[in-house]
């Protein structure tokens, strides 16, 4: 089961979508999508993903989400059933996350001029459509109070969009220098991080809340200290919660779990690698415990 206070499952349920789609990505089988409409499938096969920012998981309900071409799959493990959102643009999903509560979806396209879309869980329709972006979408998020969503574009677009959604305005927007593979909201939704090639940076939302003026405000980030592990490849990110709210949690691509302070400092980290007959490393979860 899992416990969205918990630190333990934010970090492992981050990690375990890392590895899981670290793999090669599975074939849609779908090409035709006005044939799927038209039969309304009861079983949708195949998963398209580039990473680990296009799998979702609700821990309220359970609902597992992800993308095959323009439709996300929302699947009930525990009844082994699934539901359809039809993304009506026809483009593919590439990022998707769910809300604090459960009750909506966000999520980012490719192509050009991609929209950032919010979907009503239990209706499956679309209630709000951001499209600021010029390029592909890569991740998306909800703050944890739910009034905000970040959407980061991709490495030909570049952009980082805080959007009120529920008032239908950018507050806040940036630039980033580097592709950003993974973005985590902290426990009170006063900042978020990015993760991507050496890159770590938190975002700051704190001048964002006192602008009054229509016009997005100038996002304020600062780099994260990466010390002696400054050419690593970070390719997610979990923020802490109760306890741990203070921390952040990055893995690498080279699998070291690392955690960074209150001060953006890299404080500690453990490699996650144990030897093993495979060529794809193994991940032993008692080296999570040891760094938290």
């Amino acid at each position: 089961m899992l416990y969205p206070n918990s630190t333990f499952t934010c970090v492992f349920t981050k990690l375990s979508l890392s590895i899981l789609l670290s793999a090669s990505t599975i074939l849609f089988l779908f090409c035709n999508y006005d044939e799927f409409l038209k039969t309304k499938a009861a079983l949708l096969l195949g998963i398209t993903s580039s990473g680990n920012s296009a799998l979702a998981c609700d821990p309220r309900s359970g609902l597992v989400a992800y993308p095959a071409g323009c439709v996300v799959v929302l699947l009930n493990p525990k009844k082994n059933r699934q539901h359809h959102i039809i993304n009506t643009s026809r483009k593919t999903i590439t990022a998707l996350s769910f809300s604090p509560d459960g009750k909506h979806l966000v999520t980012g396209e490719s192509g050009h001029l991609p929209a950032v879309r919010v979907w009503d869980v239990a209706e499956r329709k679309q209630v709000a459509e951001l499209q600021k972006h010029k390029y592909g979408v890569s991740c998306v998020a909800f703050s944890p109070n739910g009034k905000y969503i970040v959407s980061v574009g991709n490495q030909h677009d570049m952009m980082v969009n805080v959007w009120a959604w529920k008032k239908d305005v950018i507050v806040a927007a940036n630039k980033v220098s580097s592709k950003v593979k993974g973005v985590s909201f902290s426990e009170d939704s006063s900042y978020f991080v990015t993760v991507g090639n050496r890159h770590v940076k938190f975002w700051y939302l704190d001048h964002c809340k006192a602008n009054k003026a229509s016009a997005p405000v100038p996002l304020l980030g600062r780099s994260g200290l990466l010390g002696e592990l400054r050419n690593n490849f970070f390719c997610d990110v979990a923020c802490g919660r109760g306890s741990k709210s203070d921390s952040t949690f990055c893995i690498t691509s080279s699998g070291l779990l690392c955690e960074f302070n209150s001060k953006r400092m890299l404080d500690k980290w453990v490699d996650l690698r144990v030897s093993g007959t495979h060529q794809t490393p193994h991940y032993m979860i008692n080296a999570i415990f040891n760094i938290l």
